[in-house]
């Protein structure tokens, strides 16, 4: 039997892919679980695998393509087997050129799959991504629908399933029920889930969109993705080469994402900030006694700052939280992302349980994280999870500045830079190191109060950080 190759949803938010390359070309042999070809999703470039046996029989849309989550893109089939009914008319409408080569019935070997078609992006910084008071964005996610509304824990994880197909709508117990509850039809919804599965979100995009209805009140999104603001300390700027009067550059999947959850935190989110300056001279002493004792010490002063935030969340879970629309939810451990500039856009990787590692673990994960990112190699439960990010602009010079919030998220701290000021200390003015932090604030989840304590503990962490070894 003929088995669709279908564009998956492979990660969380991804409601759309584009195929980089087909990995195998028509009339080459195929078993389940071979890659065939290779998708950008809205996070990284991720493989798709045949989900049956038998030859590639026809590829429905070239290199380079765009297609939504569940469009058929291809066939498995026998040789010998009728797949007419599948390849007529069966180009998935996003996309953006013809169907490419089909194989004949009697499955004579195929031509080389086309060249790929890469829409080119705008060089940009290898940095921890930062979010500057308006023009900078936090993460990622789909095509311009409804904001999201927080998944149930089931549906946050990230599973790379095939969409479905044919058959009845798959879709969660919420969603049927919600589809009921506002009139909507949900056959005629296509499921951004695991699999294709509706889920809440896409119920409450449908509501929203559907002729008179109000917008909904934006929500928790169902995984955060690529944040505000931070940048890589080892970013390097190339310039961008236009020829003519203007350049226009296609918009890539993680770009795509960067625009809509930045217009789902910065407009309905009340935001507001708390600044902070910090004495970081024992940080600084402490680093250099570190990297003195070989490389499994290797951290950078944002690594220090990560066991701080960590600490400081689990002593103030009021702040390790998220928005979830008809509730708060409180995590017991604290995920810390940490974002970084890729050449295509920002993305959070997530030091999970950073409360419990030590400084060169969190050293060495994020060195490693961070490489993934820029090399578009990213796992989604590496990407997903987050707590709580951390924003920081240091490297470049940047005093002080305020970052966005990425939902669900409920708190995002933006780093300036470390600097050598005079400060009265005994009766004389002293060098010592001065950073300035910048707590970004849903007030829907926290106070002021409730903020400025936990700037105080993270203070308390930074000025004697030894006390984070214990």
């Amino acid at each position: 039997m003929a088995t669709k190759v279908m564009m998956e949803a492979l990660s969380p938010t991804m409601e759309e892919g584009r195929l980089v390359k087909w990995v195998k070309n028509v009339g080459d042999a195929v078993k389940t679980g071979d890659t065939i070809g290779e998708v950008e999703t809205d996070k990284a470039i991720m493989e798709l695998v045949a989900r049956g046996d038998g030859i590639l029989r026809a590829q429905l849309i070239t290199e380079g393509t765009t297609a939504a989550v569940g469009a058929v893109i291809g066939v498995i089939a026998a040789a010998d087997e009728d797949i007419a009914a599948l390849t007529s008319g069966s180009a998935p409408a996003p996309a953006a050129a013809a169907p490419v080569a089909s194989a004949p019935v009697a499955a004579a070997p195929a031509a080389a799959a086309p060249a790929a078609a890469t829409p080119a992006t705008a060089p940009a910084a290898t940095a921890p991504a930062a979010t500057a008071p308006a023009a900078t964005a936090p993460a990622a996610v789909e095509a311009p629908a409804a904001p999201a509304a927080p998944a149930t824990a089931a549906e946050e994880i990230p599973v790379a399933a095939e969409a479905a197909a044919t058959g009845p709508v798959r879709s969660s117990p919420l969603a049927r029920r919600m589809a009921a509850e506002k009139g909507v039809d949900i056959g005629a919804i296509h499921g951004s889930g695991p699999g294709g599965r509706v889920i809440r979100r896409d119920i409450e995009g449908a509501a929203a969109s559907a002729p008179g209805a109000a917008p909904a009140a934006p929500t928790a999104a169902a995984a955060p993705t690529t944040a505000s603001s931070k940048a890589a300390p080892t970013a390097v700027a190339t310039a961008m080469q236009i020829d003519g009067e203007f350049k226009d550059v296609p918009l890539t999947q993680m770009r795509k994402t960067i625009a809509r959850r930045l217009s789902e935190s910065i407009g309905p989110v009340p935001t507001f900030y708390l600044t902070s300056e910090i004495d970081m001279t024992k940080v600084g002493q402490l680093r250099e006694q570190m990297v003195a004792n070989g490389d499994q010490y290797k951290v950078s002063v944002n690594d220090i700052i990560i066991k701080a935030v960590a600490i400081a969340l689990i002593r103030h879970p009021e702040c390790n939280a998220h928005w979830m629309g008809d509730a708060i939810r409180y995590f017991s451990a604290a995920h810390v992302g940490m974002a970084v500039a890729t050449d295509d856009g920002l993305i959070v990787p997530v030091i999970r349980d950073a409360q419990l590692k030590g400084l060169g673990q969190i050293g060495k994960e994020a060195r490693e994280l961070a490489k993934k990112a820029r090399e578009r190699k990213l796992q989604p439960a590496e990407f997903t999870g987050g707590t709580f990010s951390v924003s920081n602009l240091g490297m470049f010079g940047i005093d002080q500045f305020t970052a966005i919030i990425n939902p669900p998220e409920a708190a995002i701290l933006a780093v300036g830079a470390t600097e050598t000021k005079p400060v009265w200390e005994n009766g004389a003015f002293v060098p010592r190191q001065r950073m300035r932090v910048t707590l970004s604030c849903d007030h829907r989840v926290i106070d002021g109060a409730v903020g400025a304590r936990f700037l105080q503990t993270l203070r308390g962490l930074l000025e004697a950080p030894m006390m984070m070894l214990f």
